[in-house]
């Protein structure tokens, strides 16, 4: 289903293939104060082969709830860089950091804290790949392909589905695939999900740092196709109340030594001091999980910490081919769509490894 204004994109085409006269624009993202995703375009007139390269810059933090407007001024430095699938050509995608005037993380960059501890745990070489689920909403603000004032089928046939009657925003999924691809972004996979109208990508294996720049590149990257369809995107965990699945980011993680011979040992270490944890890592997974972690619909109840091999409601599960070959990761199945993946795996590191 695809709700594309053809006529405007044909007419952006026309100006997309204008020469940009030697110049690069740089369309620098940060996360705001409200755990979405901002971005401007600045000018560049050379072609950046490193962050290091690129200009320190700023924008009104009062306008994203992440500064007061008596002092309102907050500053991007540039994190990674990515092509852009926009605008195409040398033209990029800056992920920025926030930063206050006095030089302090601003209250909403995680990212700081996750880099010091991959920083410290690098030798252990932390692997991860997530498993993000989200779900399309028409212009109305319905679940697209969902009857108007009025429900699908019940779950079943949308998994995995193929056909107009069952999968509802291949056309979004398949774009954003790609331009994920040509942006340098490491998405590995893509499906549709149990509740129709819901989709995940995979992103991963990303070694430490990585995870969370992907993830929120591939994110923006998202958002940004579905404005092209006239399509919206909601990361909430329980985004329809009822007897329907949730969204999560199921999280796979894994060391060195889980990935060597006899790793399960490590795995089972790993799972064991995470657990001694559960109240805290709850914390930082997601908002509204609460509506989402309730036992039912293949997760594991908030208040309980569990694990177990092949187990999708186990808090953590333990992949069948991982138990049999003694070594390799597991999943955390307890993290919420709309997570803030930096927070995630600086947990699952400085748990198991503290």
């Amino acid at each position: 289903m695809s709700f594309v204004n053809k006529s405007n994109t044909q007419t952006l085409a026309k100006y997309l293939s204008l020469d940009q006269g030697g110049k690069i624009q740089a369309e620098y993202v940060w996360i705001d104060g409200d755990s979405g995703l901002r971005g401007k375009t600045t000018t560049l007139d050379f072609k950046p082969t490193d962050v290091s390269e690129l200009k320190e810059w700023n924008f009104d933090g009062s306008s994203t709830n992440q500064a007061p407007g008596h002092d309102s001024d907050v500053l991007l430095r540039p994190a990674a860089i990515f092509k852009d699938p926009f605008r195409g050509g040398d033209n990029i995608i800056v992920l920025a950091e926030c930063y206050n005037n006095d030089g302090t993380p601003n209250r909403t960059n995680y990212r700081h804290s996750c880099a010091k501890i991959m920083q410290t745990h690098a030798d252990a070489e932390p692997w991860f790949g997530i498993e993000q689920e989200y779900t399309l909403l028409d212009a109305d603000g319905q679940v697209l392909g969902w009857p108007k004032g009025g429900f699908p089928g019940p779950q079943g046939p949308y998994y995995c589905s193929i056909g107009a009657n069952v999968a509802f925003g291949r056309d979004i999924v398949e774009a954003h695939y790609r331009a994920c691809l040509y942006a340098g972004v490491t998405i590995s996979g893509v499906n549709a999900e149990v509740m129709p109208g819901q989709w995940e990508f995979q992103v991963g294996p990303c070694t430490g740092i990585d995870m969370g720049d992907h993830l929120w590149v591939a994110r923006y990257l998202l958002q940004r196709v579905a404005e092209d369809f006239g399509v919206s995107v909601t990361f909430h965990p329980k985004p329809i109340k009822g007897d329907w699945n949730g969204a999560g980011c199921h999280t796979n993680y894994s060391t060195k030594a889980m990935r060597e011979e006899n790793g399960i040992k490590a795995i089972h270490e790993a799972i064991e001091k995470i657990g001694k944890r559960h109240a805290e890592h709850i914390a930082v997974y997601g908002e509204d999980n609460d509506q989402r972690l309730t036992g039912r619909h293949e997760t594991g109840h908030i208040s309980k910490f569990s694990s177990g091999v092949a187990d999708r409601g186990a808090s953590i599960r333990i992949p069948r081919h991982v138990a049999a070959e003694g070594r390799g990761y597991f999943e955390d199945r307890r993290p919420a769509s709309n997570i803030d993946p930096y927070r995630v795996t600086e947990i699952l590191v400085e748990s198991s490894l503290g």
